[in-house]
């Protein structure tokens, strides 16, 4: 009797420890534990037992469940040996037609090279997948996770987390569906639109999640040069809190002085040209037009009574850079009417306030270049006029016969037009052509200005929408086909009765008829 409680005790000890093994793989210590005393217990109960175990094994029906026996557990050995390769040496094959699940060599690469652990903040609804984004993304980071241990994915509901969400610039339900990438070196926010274009059914997800993951893990930064040379705020200065806020965004701040350098270089995401108080030379102005010409990224910021250099390099390009003091007496910050106020209605991004110390207007030409669109970004009301000898010490007033009352821009973008196939629409790919954000003042980013109302917001989304141009690693985006099975009611009646009722009928029908048989 006490031979028989040492057996089920060993074999319940092992049995329990291996689901211990599979269920909780984080306590598999403890599961091995178990299966090694249910050994001992089971060995313990055969040598009490020894005359009778001897004589169970040596008798006719015990050399045939032996047999048996030694054959279930060679075959339960190999398919758990062929189970522990598999682990560290496997291979899938992805059937999809447009092979959707498959990263590429580049993403490999990088997953390979990391050596800090990623946390992977997922902002999904439970209920909300309309275009397929939260299900493609949750794939492709699984995917992910077959070639790093050191990607962790977390999913948070946005609506009953909302301060987590924006703690991530995650601030309405247009964000929703966001993945945000982070290490201790920085975060990096990924959009719906940029996981999947529900316009187009395109993905673009493996090329930003992994271009994320270059940036959060510091193999590979964006850099944002700042021109100096010709009395331009420096990013060491004037504008150090622009240069942190740029580096927490996991871009790098370099200077760059082009009587010095004769080129731009190659890593540049995106030139800052800050407010230059000096004529440039012929040749900065060269290098920097064949910047341009060479589909660069530029923001321009130039002041009231600046040098005509930005005005030059801008003309080709669309717009005409004005030099006097925009004045708006409907919008301004009191006592300073020079000091312009652009509320949301009057911001094409959208933010809440901007303010402008003293602004020059940027007027779009009649007639724009071949292939380029000239979009306003920020103007101001109708009873704007445009003051040419501003004085600070006294209070403006308009001048019907001198100046013209309408409403300006102090900010524009510059970009190229999309390509239209032979029915006229837009294929989404730009032509060739450089990104240009020009605006009309400089020191709304100065380090007094750059945290007041949502100026910093401003400027920081315009240098990631331009920077995002400059991919450190591109992929070939995929188009995510819309596959539905549609079932009447009687075939999905038919198909949850049969998964669940079918198979275990068939069974049983086999098992009636082989007990018939030997019967």
């Amino acid at each position: 009797m006490q031979t028989l409680i040492f057996a089920l005790l060993g074999l319940v000890s092992i049995v329990v420890g291996f689901i211990i093994s599979l269920v909780l793989p984080e306590i598999k210590v403890i599961a091995y534990v178990l299966i090694g005393f249910g050994l001992i217990l089971v060995g313990a109960a055969a040598v009490i037992d020894f005359r009778r175990v001897k004589g169970a094994v040596s008798s006719r029906r015990g050399k045939f469940g032996t047999g048996t026996s030694v054959m279930v557990i060679v075959f339960v050995g190999i398919i758990i040996f062929v189970n522990a390769i598999s682990v560290g040496v496997y291979h899938q094959f992805d059937l999809s037609a447009l092979s959707q699940f498959t990263l590429s060599p580049q993403t490999k690469d990088v997953l390979a090279k990391v050596k800090t652990n990623i946390n992977v903040l997922c902002f999904f609804l439970p209920t909300d997948d309309k275009y397929q984004t939260e299900t493609y993304a949750l794939n492709m980071l699984d995917e992910y996770q077959n070639y790093t241990n050191d990607l962790t994915v977390k999913i948070i509901d946005p609506d009953k987390n909302p301060e987590e969400a924006r703690q991530y610039n995650i601030t309405d339900s247009s964000l929703y569906e966001s993945v945000v990438f982070k290490t201790d070196k920085g975060t990096v926010l990924v959009t719906p639109t940029q996981i999947v274009d529900p316009s187009t059914g395109n993905v673009f997800a493996e090329d930003y999640f992994t271009n994320a993951i270059l940036q959060v893990t510091g193999q590979q930064e964006k850099q944002v040069y700042f021109l100096t040379g010709d009395g331009e705020a420096s990013p060491s200065t004037t504008l150090t809190d622009l240069a942190y806020a740029l580096n927490t965004d996991l871009l790098q701040v370099q200077t760059l002085d082009l009587q010095v350098q004769t080129a731009i270089p190659s890593d540049c995401a995106v030139l800052v040209i800050a407010g230059p108080t000096t004529p440039m030379t012929d040749g900065e102005r060269q290098i920097i037009s064949d910047y341009l010409l060479s589909d660069g990224k530029v923001i321009f910021m130039t002041n009231p009574g600046a040098p005509n250099d930005v005005a030059q390099l801008l003309k080709p390009w669309g717009v005409n850079v004005q030099s006097g003091t925009v004045i708006d007496p409907s919008s301004y910050v009191a006592p300073n009417m020079n000091i312009l106020q652009i509320p949301s209605a009057r911001d094409f991004i959208g933010e809440t306030n901007v303010y402008f110390p003293g602004a020059t207007a940027i007027i779009a030409q009649t007639t724009a270049p071949v292939n380029m669109d000239v979009t306003p970004l920020l103007w101001t009301t109708s009873n704007s006029w445009l003051e040419k000898n501003f004085d600070a010490s006294v209070t403006p007033k308009f001048d019907p016969s001198t100046e013209i009352q309408q409403s300006y821009a102090v900010g524009v973008l510059i970009k190229p037009t999309d390509i239209k196939d032979s029915s006229g629409n837009d294929t989404g790919v730009p032509y060739p052509g450089p990104y240009v954000v020009v605006f009309g003042d400089s020191d709304f980013v100065a380090n007094a200005n750059f945290y007041s109302a949502n100026n910093a917001d401003l400027f920081l989304r315009l240098v990631s929408y331009l920077g995002a141009g400059s991919e450190i690693v591109t992929i070939p985006n995929k188009n995510l086909a819309q596959r539905m099975l549609i079932l009447t009611p009687e075939k999905r009646n038919f198909l949850n009765i049969s998964s669940v009722a079918l198979l275990p009928a068939l069974v049983l029908i086999i098992g009636v008829l082989m007990w018939w048989r030997r019967r």
